[in-house]
């Protein structure tokens, strides 16, 4: 969960438990010349599987080439080279025991003719906020709940292993979402340590998705899946040179997840390309009798969101672009720029729009919202959880018992002011949650019909900034998430380039269920730009 919009007006970062070094991070010179490759990394072009798709992935697999077994066992050495070792990247928490017999059970069927699906026998990634009933832990990064297996899959969980899917592995996160601390460094959990960038490995990966948005982009896995309240899936992607989309909210449904909120929580994609995105979204959907909102998709689920790539999406449409954000950092300036030609080139017609000036003034309103919600939502996991907590008044006894690991470096004021509120039928929660939604819904909708648009671009947020833990996560002054966080709208974020060596994202929003005209769009964008790069591992040197 994204939230420094309405904290503190800055972005996520984060610095290792293990590796501390206040003053490694340095600015970017006009000439890049601070970044160079760490050479302890192996090389992207030494992994078979580098910047590899499902469907060539499923092309290797029938020809024999391949089997779901190999695969999954090169991204386990894959995963221990760099990410437990090496450079160490620490994007993920935990790997799943039980995934090369998943694999083979794949192989098996495989042989005997029966696929379920795109996903047969592709190891998928999942955030450790989501509930697995195997050996794996849930545990939001905190060491308060470790020990918490859970008894039942979460409801996309069980939709991702019917597909034939295998469950890889837990990524690391920002711990509990990032709904911890107003001085908290994204990507940074007491469990799992901190997730690093996989383009400039002293800069923050975002969050609160950090370990799926590393992983995915080191080619650690094929795809995987992270969770937003506020930007945690699209910022993680955008810095990671990723693909995420952030669905409409009640879209996928939220059972069987550590929640922040229950108006705003969505799962959902995180891949390389559009096309691998929309895969994942295709199986993760549908109507769960535990989460109530997913009733609203009825009828707007599309069972495959891959028939709505189209490289001539764009031509004859209307985008709107955010004018605050046509000049700031002249680096992205020069990428929003090149990207507008772009879609005009493909036939777009793009208009000026000013959407964040009536949803920024929502922030503190929002904050507040989660914090109701936070409190609800987590009291209700935790007192149905087997772990050894229950409730987020015992969370928070606990990290007070153990603040040497629980707490070496920010501590816990979101967790005890969210406790200090009053339940969900407070007149204050009920008059701001209210107020954000007829806000931001009216606002996006108005935008669009106003002007004949299909979506409003803009970029998803600036270069990825330096981990700093003594002084917590600082602005790049973007951050184009809110408008579609608290409307509940769907977000996708596509590769845009970079500046010096750190990736840019340019995000596509529109109102609610408007995924497959999105995806149309953003593929549209991605397959006439070709912006999506593989990282080299680099890193700063000094000045």
């Amino acid at each position: 969960m994204k939230r420094r919009n309405f904290i503190k007006a800055t972005t996520l970062a984060g610095l290792s438990i293990y590796t501390v070094s206040f003053n490694a991070c340095q600015q970017v010179s006009p000439g890049g010349k601070e970044f160079q490759a760490d050479t302890s990394a192996n090389s992207v072009e030494e992994f078979e599987l580098n910047e590899i798709t499902i469907d060539q992935l499923q092309e290797k697999m029938n020809s024999g080439e391949y089997t779901s077994r190999s695969i999954t066992e090169l991204y386990l050495k894959r995963i221990d080279a760099i990410d437990k070792n090496g450079i160490q990247l620490r994007s993920v928490i935990e790997v799943n025991p039980d995934a090369l017999q998943i694999a083979e059970a794949r192989d098996k069927e495989r042989k005997a003719g029966k696929l379920r699906g795109p996903l047969h026998g592709i190891p998928v990634l999942i955030k450790d906020n989501i509930d697995t009933a195997d050996q794996m832990l849930t545990t939001a990064g905190s060491i308060a709940l470790e020990g918490n297996k859970a008894t039942k899959d979460a409801f996309i969980i069980r939709k991702l292993r019917a597909s034939g899917a295998v469950l890889l592995g837990k990524t690391n996160l920002s711990e509990f979402a990032n709904f911890r601390s107003t001085h908290s460094a994204s990507g940074w959990s007491s469990r799992g340590g901190q997730t690093k960038n996989a383009f400039v490995l002293d800069r923050s990966a975002c969050g609160s998705s950090s370990g799926s948005g590393t992983a995915v982009a080191a080619n650690l896995c094929a795809v995987a899946i992270g969770t937003e309240t506020d930007g945690s899936i699209v910022c993680p992607s955008a810095v990671n040179s990723l693909v995420g989309i952030k669905p409409t909210v009640g879209l996928l449904s939220r059972s069987g997840i550590i929640p922040i909120s229950q108006t705003q929580d969505t799962a959902g994609p995180m891949a390389r390309t559009v096309k691998d995105a929309a895969i994942l979204l295709s199986v993760l959907t549908g109507t769960d009798p535990e989460d109530a909102v997913t009733k609203e998709s009825e009828g707007k689920v599309q069972p495959d969101y891959t028939q709505f790539l189209n490289v001539a999406a764009l031509k004859e449409k209307r985008i709107g672009v955010e004018k605050a954000y046509l000049k700031g950092h002249s680096g992205v300036d020069a990428l929003l720029q090149q990207a507008l030609d772009v879609l005009k080139s493909q036939g777009a017609t793009i208009v000026e729009v000013d959407v964040l000036s009536k949803i920024n003034p929502l922030s503190d309103n929002e904050f507040k919202v989660l914090q109701y919600e936070f409190k609800d939502g987590l009291n209700k996991y935790l007192g149905s959880a087997k772990g050894k907590v229950k409730s987020l008044k015992e969370l928070i006894a606990y990290n007070k018992e153990n603040e040497a690991k629980a707490m070496p470096f920010f501590k816990q004021e979101i967790l005890e002011s969210s406790e200090a509120l009053g339940d969900l039928s407070s007149k204050e929660y009920q008059k701001a949650l209210s107020n954000n939604l007829a806000v931001s819904r009216h606002t996006i909708d108005a935008v669009l019909k106003d002007n004949s648009l299909s979506a409003i671009v803009g970029p998803t947020y600036g270069p990825s900034w330096c981990i700093d833990l003594v002084n917590g996560d600082y602005g790049t002054g973007y951050g184009f998430t809110s408008p579609s966080a608290i409307s509940g709208y769907p977000h996708i974020t596509v590769p845009m380039g970079f500046v010096q060596e750190l990736p840019i994202g340019l995000s596509f929003i529109g109102t609610a269920y408007a995924e497959p005209e999105l995806i149309g769009l953003a593929y549209a964008y991605e397959q006439a730009s070709k912006a999506r790069k593989a990282p080299r591992f680099l890193k700063s040197t000094g000045v």
